[in-house]
């Protein structure tokens, strides 16, 4: 009997032992798959659709290496990040503002703003220096992509070594010195994933230890080696590269940069593609038809990719098994993890501007979980200073919390700007206004932030400005500004409503203006001036007299602006409220007073806009015309006349106008907005020392217009009820 009990003792333990090193067992037996996901830009988003597709069939990843799209996709899932939240993103970013540097205009600082207001081309020649032209190494900078991925890889910021992510991670990117690829394995990992993806020529290649790196398509698209040296029995890759094109498909510039991007990429990923044997596992989504730049097709791209791994199905069974369990809670553990504690804020600054002037515009308050949004509109403030190559943050862990650190790396090309303008009006009826500018701003005359703008214009409005800026406070919170103004135009003279005379008015003013701006939306002045001119009879009744004057006068000037874009707005408000007080103790021939109102306030849905505003100024007390008129008239400024054709010295108009946006949003498009669109008007032009008084004008148009690189181009017809008519070509301002 004890023998008995001791021989069922034995086979229990043995039972029970066998069913503790079954599951390490079967673990052990189980093949380790690497995912290897290639490059290809916006066909990258199919990667999303094959990673869902493998989770409903239970195909747990081991390891994953990416290039170029394949390592943004695969960096974020390594990372944590569930198929849902890639499918989200992938759908509901705002590619093009991520694939641009310009951050958004509600974040630029005013004063930058205010450059949009010369009908100035929209790109910036920049210079060093030493007066060498500044020409970048990437059409960008990758300004807003860096910030992205430094926000949506927070999860993994304390991360080093990429072995400890939830699934281990390599990126791959090039030497563009040596053409040689090199693989991350370590460091930070939005770094790693930003060189992985620079284009070259496209995107600025990112500097890390010494060597420029880009896109890793050029040395290993389809990093299958870098997958086996990861460990893996077995690899699924997935290939998004675009086919070579024939002569007869190469149409347009999109079918060229394509096709580049083909070429640079096919031999490499082939070699790969060689190396594969029967138990991996090769997909290849149908692409044809999608380009590298159609991230607006994200959801036909994810559905493309999720189909292609869904019909091999009978092959991915044999990898099929419950998804390991950290892996499938290391999405929602990241969920649930609270925003890091900033403990320290550090500069890093290699820039023309004190480390006190970016440390004012950073708001983190020490002691606080990170604000994550208010960061990213910190750094598009800071970027939109001109003063920057890239302005980056970073997230070093210390002992009771975290130090967050911006780097900002001076501007390679140069702070100094010079920028073109241009505008044109024909009314078709043999009356042109054309003007051509230029402006060059001279920044970082000291560590303040100090710079010299001058602008100069020729043609029918002749202009000289030149202001010398200077911040009292490292925020520029305050300033002085001392300039100098000097202008000549034609100003219509007309009695009883009837025109009798064309003046040529010639000024020069200079004056010194104390100011404040309010966050990065407003600013107000105060300043005095004085100034001389002189107006002579240029078309018209000989009699009337030429004549001097002189002026002097305090100053208060009120600026509002926070418009999404200055051309063709969608949201945000302007306003500008100026008063002159002229005085004679301070020079003016005259004391007379003068304000002006203006206001502008679009309201827009969908592809659909209405913009509210108009103008109101009047002049008090002055006896003489000509030097205290203001102007109207031409296309939506009382549709129907020429371009300033009234003038008086008090001018009334109000409007609302309708445009459409007819051609879609598409990141990287090179394409150009067109819109179509109507206004209404209604305005008035009266004078106090003479029986000028035109009453109130009904004024409507109706035009198409396109968002040039030069600025907007705008065709139109307009009619009033004063029986004027005129087509206008306008190029400038559109309102």
């Amino acid at each position: 009997m004890r023998r008995f009990f001791s021989w069922c003792t034995s086979i229990f333990i043995v039972c029970l032992a066998a069913t503790v090193v079954a599951e390490p067992i079967a673990e052990q037996q189980r093949e380790r798959v690497g995912l290897v996901l290639s490059g290809g830009a916006a066909r990258g988003l199919a990667h999303i659709g094959v990673l869902k597709a493998l989770e409903e069939q239970g195909v747990a990843i081991d390891a994953i290496a990416g290039t170029s799209m394949g390592a943004v996709v695969g960096g974020l899932y390594a990372a944590g990040y569930s198929v849902a939240e890639l499918e989200e993103l992938a759908i509901s970013l705002d590619w093009q503002q991520a694939l641009s540097d310009d951050p958004p205009r509600e974040d630029v600082p005013f004063r930058r703003k205010q450059d949009d207001r010369d009908f100035l081309v929209k790109q910036k020649l920049s210079f060093r220096d030493d007066g060498t032209l500044g020409l970048p190494l990437g059409v960008l900078q990758g300004q807003n992509l860096a910030v992205l991925l430094e926000k949506l890889f927070a999860r993994a910021g304390a991360v080093e070594d990429f072995d400890e992510l939830p699934v281990p991670f390599r990126a791959v990117a090039a030497d563009i010195a040596t053409g040689e690829s090199v693989v991350f394995s370590q460091g930070h990992l939005a770094l790693a994933v930003r060189a992985s993806m620079s284009i070259p020529a496209l995107l600025t290649p990112v500097e890390v230890d010494g060597r420029l790196l880009v896109d890793g398509g050029i040395s290993d698209n389809i990093p299958v080696d870098i997958a086996r040296q990861m460990g893996v029995d077995r690899v699924i890759v997935v290939d998004i590269g675009s086919p070579l094109a024939t002569t007869e498909s190469l149409h347009t510039v999109f079918d060229i940069l394509n096709q580049s991007v083909a070429l640079l990429t096919r031999r490499n990923s082939e070699a790969q593609l060689a190396t594969l044997t029967s138990s991996d596992i090769l997909v290849q989504p149908e692409l044809t038809g999608y380009g590298i730049t159609d991230f607006a097709r994200g959801q036909d791209l994810i559905s493309a990719g999720y189909r292609a791994t869904d019909v091999l199905q009978w092959r991915l069974a044999e990898l099929a098994q419950p998804l390991p369990a950290e892996q499938k809670l290391s999405s929602n553990l990241k969920k649930k993890k609270k925003a890091p504690l900033i403990t320290s804020i550090k500069v890093h600054n290699t820039s023309k501007v004190g480390d006190g002037v970016i440390r004012y515009y950073i708001r983190q308050p020490l002691n606080e979980p990170l604000d994550i949004e208010k960061l990213q509109k910190d750094m598009g403030t800071l970027y939109g200073l001109e003063y920057f190559d890239r302005v980056e943050y970073r997230l070093i862990p210390e002992q009771d919390g975290n130090a967050l650190v911006i780097n900002a790396t001076d501007k390679s090309t140069g702070t100094d700007y010079l920028r073109l303008g241009l505008n044109l009006s024909d009314d078709f009826r043999g009356d042109s206004v054309f003007n051509i500018g230029a402006s060059f701003r001279k920044n970082g005359l000291n560590r303040l932030g100090a710079e010299w703008l001058t602008r100069v214009q020729l043609g029918d409005h002749q202009e000289l400005y030149t202001e010398f800026y200077q911040p009292l406070d490292i925020g520029s919170r305050y300033f002085v500004s001392p300039w100098l103004h000097g202008e000549v135009r034609n100003i219509k003279f007309r009695e009883e409503g009837d025109p009798i005379a064309e003046y040529r008015l010639q000024r020069i003013r200079y004056g010194l203006n104390l100011g404040r701006q309010i966050s990065t939306n407003a600013e107000v002045r105060f300043g005095v001036g004085s100034g001389w001119g002189d107006a002579d009879v240029r078309i018209g009744e000989q009699g009337l007299p030429d004549f001097s004057f002189k002026e002097g006068y305090y100053q208060l000037e009120y600026a509002f602006d926070s418009l999404d874009n200055v051309d063709f707005p969608r949201s945000g408000e302007e306003l500008r409220i100026s008063a002159l007080q002229h005085a004679t103790e301070l020079g003016s021939d005259e004391r007379y007073r003068q304000w002006l109102v203006e206001l502008n306030k679009p309201l827009s849905w969908g592809a659909n806009t209405f913009v509210f505003g108009g103008r109101y100024a009047r002049t008090l007390d002055a006896d003489e015309v000509v030097s205290s008129s203001y102007q109207l008239g031409g296309a939506q400024q009382l549709s129907g006349y020429r371009e300033n054709a009234l003038a008086g010295q008090n001018v009334s108009i109000g409007r609302m106008v309708y445009y459409r946006r007819l051609t879609p949003v598409r990141a990287f498009s090179l394409g150009l907005p067109v819109y179509a669109g109507l206004s209404l008007e209604r305005g008035r032009v009266w004078n106090q020392s003479n029986d000028l008084d035109s009453g109130y004008i009904n004024a409507m148009s109706v035009f198409v217009a396109v968002d040039t690189p030069i600025g907007p181009l705008n065709f139109s017809y307009g009619i009033n009820d004063d029986s004027e008519s005129a087509f206008y070509l306008n190029l400038g301002r559109s309102f």
